[in-house]
């Protein structure tokens, strides 16, 4: 592709030029004030030690460029009436993005004590990096922003999921050349593969080369420009490329350049959604994007104590620091400051000049009072179907067999059916291995690249949305979500691990957001883990960990939930719940394979809303009478395993009295005060006793219960059974004996903590001990489970379907 021609255009007129300059050298202003001052925002008077900050906290270095584009984006709104969101990659730069609200007004229409003028103007500089104010980032606190930006690699997959069923929206995505170095954002460039320029929005991607990082060079930085220019268009881009601010360019002919050039950005933008709306474009567009290259700390010192500052990495983040005490620097950082000639820029009460004020856009068209940044103002609550209508019938516990996931999926289908703007399903190529199918039957899968022949279910307006990248499921799926509208992120549930960080930054946005009364809550990022640790057996070690539950139990309990539903009943009402909610973040694990179902629709439903529940019909306790120990389990698989124990304890030791208890929401096991899902003391123990052996089969890593029960009366008799990470390809049956949560070892390990049984049941222990020997032997030989494992079933002698561990089927059965 030929270089992007120099244009002599000057688009801007004399006014516009002024407003777009001014409101570029405020934001700059403000920019430097909100690093280095605690007083005399308005340079009233010669800056003074007690003016200046004792820490100096913030990054100047990308601040300046963004700023530029900033302006620029909003002379462009004007102009052309623009719904445009700002997504700030390189979010480090939070001065900039926090001036730009409080240029715009959103701000001090949010934050009542930091008003539009002098007084508030003081208040914006103290309270950034200070204790008590807010962060240095693009955090949750800054109008307009839904990306942080403080973890690089995820500002591009955030503006696509942000555009997804926003027709009119174009979400500016600027990628910082550092973060252009991360996996997640080298992969979200292809994102533009599954955008619809009919039924969706734009992403506008502008790399903004500053050349350096925290202290390196930067890779794109310091490649040719043939080479990058043959890299975006590899990515299916048109690359428009702007260099400015170098060799004492006049910012005047910088501006202008600029502004000519985005200006054909947006009309070719605009092209594009108009060919393809009126039915003139059936191919994918090569939709454009802009390469920025300005200096590092652009306006800033150019030197400080004889060595260069700006562009350099010396200005990324302070490039004077202790200015307080420093007579030299403190004349320095007042001269650097009066260099944006806030006279001009502010009236006599600190107001900004009716000159800054001409380039901001009004109302929702400020890109800092966007609704879509503030999502929860958009959301509608979904069109659910009535999911009892889904119900698998039990006549008896344990007498019907389905895959839970596959039923799910049957109603996650109907209800993209009845949401077909609100609502999509994310997953990396494991849709369909989790049993959803039905969901890609009704929605199809979103694809703009070629279609052969072969092919199947793919479609230019599909809802299921996959790509093999976690990270971009994930962060289509927040950008959607914090733009309003709803998801779900299904995935084999080893592999979610690949997002544990990305995870991690959403809920603390969550939690960040629920204390920010303007914020309206947004719907829930809602996860189904499927394809499990204690099913994965034909795929062996690598897809065994169960270790999510335990980082999400790391985060606040204002925003997270673990749902460990038993059945496909449970399931379907786990799923009606977490649909409806707002501002957590829901993991629901189940399992695709066949399995036994335990309850009806209606003790289905009572179940999941009490979260934890004795089943007496799978234990031996006699009314009136404490029992002799509980058997505990949470997690599909475990729970099968935990009957089966409670049926050999019954029919072995028939006067033990056994009670079982179920656990759907994990979170009741943990103390009141330490989650709002917590049990009090007292309803644990009536459920645990407070003195009995509590023996635990748990789907996840034993530690985790521990961790959760550790405040009960009874902690010292809790003994968990869970994954242990031993791992191999075998069958169903085998892997849990090689963890010991198999239905032997926990009676076993009830003979061994009731007190007496040790001596009085040692023939059946010895018994018990053997079968899991003849157990492993049998699939030595036959390579699968042996029958009274698979053929097992619970109290129905004429079941013949079996509820036991059947073989496992293929990723794609």
């Amino acid at each position: 592709m030929p270089d992007t021609p120099e244009t002599p255009r000057a688009p801007l007129d004399r006014t516009d030029l002024a407003g777009v300059d001014a409101w570029w050298r405020a934001a700059n202003y403000l920019a430097v004030g909100q690093i280095y001052l605690m007083g005399n925002a308005l340079l009233e008077r010669p800056l003074e030690a007690e003016d200046v900050k004792p820490r100096l906290l913030g990054h100047w270095g990308t601040s300046p460029g963004q700023s530029f584009l900033y302006a620029h984006l909003n002379h462009q709104i004007q102009q052309r009436d623009l719904d445009m969101m700002y997504l700030s990659g390189p979010g480090h730069g939070g001065p900039s993005l926090v001036a730009a609200a409080w240029l715009e007004g959103t701000y001090s229409e949010v934050y009542s004590h930091v008003g539009p003028d002098g007084r508030g103007l003081q208040e914006l500089f103290r309270q950034f990096s200070f204790p008590g104010g807010i962060p240095s980032h693009v955090s949750p606190d800054t109008p307009g922003s839904i990306h942080e930006g403080g973890e690089l690699g995820y500002v591009l997959s955030h503006a696509y999921g942000a555009v997804f069923d926003s027709p009119d929206l174009i979400a500016v995505a600027v990628i910082g050349d550092g973060e252009a170095e991360t996996g997640p954002l080298a992969t979200a460039w292809h994102s533009n593969k599954f955008v619809d320029p009919r039924t969706d929005g734009t992403v506008l991607p502008i790399l903004h080369l500053n050349g350096y990082k925290i202290a390196n060079p930067t890779i794109l930085d310091r490649i040719p420009r043939e080479e990058l220019e043959a890299l975006m268009v590899g990515y299916g881009h048109r690359p428009y490329f702007f260099e400015g601010g170098f060799d004492d360019e006049d910012p005047a002919r910088a501006h202008q350049r600029f502004a000519a050039l985005l200006a054909d950005v947006l009309e070719e933008i605009a092209s594009i959604r108009a060919q393809a709306r009126d039915g003139r474009l059936t191919a994918r567009p090569r939709w454009p994007m802009i390469v920025f290259r300005t200096p590092k700390g652009w306006t800033g010192p150019r030197e400080v104590d004889g060595l260069p500052v700006e562009g350099t990495w010396r200005s990324h983040q302070v490039p004077m620091a202790a200015v307080r005490g420093n007579e030299d620097y403190t004349r320095r950082l007042e001269e650097w400051m009066r260099s944006y000639r806030p006279d001009e820029l502010f009236d006599g009460v600190g107001r900004i000049s009716s000159l800054v004020a001409r380039n901001n856009p009004v109302g929702t068209r400020r890109m800092s009072a966007n609704p879509h940044a503030n999502g929860g103002m958009l959301t509608r609550d979904l069109d659910l179907p009535d999911f009892r209508r889904y119900a698998v019938p039990v006549s008896t516990p344990g007498h019907a067999v389905a895959e839970p996931t596959r039923v799910l999926g049957t109603w996650l289908g109907d209800v993209i059916d009845r949401n077909r703007d609100t609502f999509r399903v994310f997953g990396p190529d494991e849709t369909l291995s989790n049993r959803l199918g039905a969901t890609v039957e009704k929605g199809g899968k979103a694809w703009q690249a070629e279609v052969v022949d072969t092919d199947l279910d793919l479609s230019r307006t599909g809802r299921v949305m996959e790509v093999l990248s976690e990270h971009q499921c994930q962060g289509w799926l927040e950008g959607y979500l914090l733009t309003g509208r709803h998801g779900v992120f299904n995935s084999y549930e080893a592999f979610v691990h690949i997002v544990d960080s990305m995870f991690n930054q959403h809920a603390k946005w969550l939690d960040a957001s629920r204390d920010i009364p303007w914020r309206v809550p947004v719907p829930s990022l809602n996860y189904l883990l499927s394809s499990h640790v204690w099913r994965q057996d034909h795929n062996g070690f690598s897809h065994q960990d169960p270790g999510f539950l335990d980082v999400v139990m790391n985060k606040t309990a204002d925003v997270t939930r673990i749902y460990l539903p038993p059945d496909t009943n449970t399931l379907l009402s786990t799923f009606d719940h977490v649909l409806r909610s707002r501002d957590y973040v829901n993991v629901v694990v189940a399992g695709k394979q066949p399995g036994p179902q335990w309850l009806t629709m209606e003790e289905a439903v009572l179940h999941c809303t009490r979260g934890i529940g004795i089943w007496d019909w799978a234990g031996s306790e006699q009314p009136g009478e404490k029992p002799d120990v509980v058997l505990g389990c949470a997690g599909d698989v475990p729970t099968v395993e935990v009957i089966a124990a409670a049926d050999l304890l019954r029919e072995h030791l028939p006067e033990l009295r056994v009670r079982v208890v179920n656990v759907v929401d994990l979170m009741r096991l943990q103390d009141e005060k330490e989650h709002p899902h917590g049990l009090d003391h007292h309803d644990f123990d009536a459920l645990f006793t407070a003195d009995r052996p509590v023996i635990f089969a748990f789907h996840g890593y034993p530690a985790l219960v521990h961790r959760l029960t550790y405040r009960r009366t009874n902690h010292a008799n809790i003994h968990v059974r869970g994954f242990k990470e031993k791992g191999t390809t075998t069958t169903p049956f085998d892997i849990l004996m090689l963890n010991d949560v198999d239905r032997y070892r926990l009676v076993v390990d009830v003979i061994d903590r009731v007190p007496g049984l040790a001596e009085r049941a040692a023939v059946l222990r010895q018994d018990l001990l053997d079968r899991r020997v003849r157990a492993r032997r049998w699939t030595r030989e036959h390579g699968e489970d042996l029958p009274e494992v698979t053929g097992w079933v619970f109290q129905d002698a004429d079941n013949t379907q079996g509820s036991g561990a059947p073989g496992t089927g293929g990723d794609n059965e």
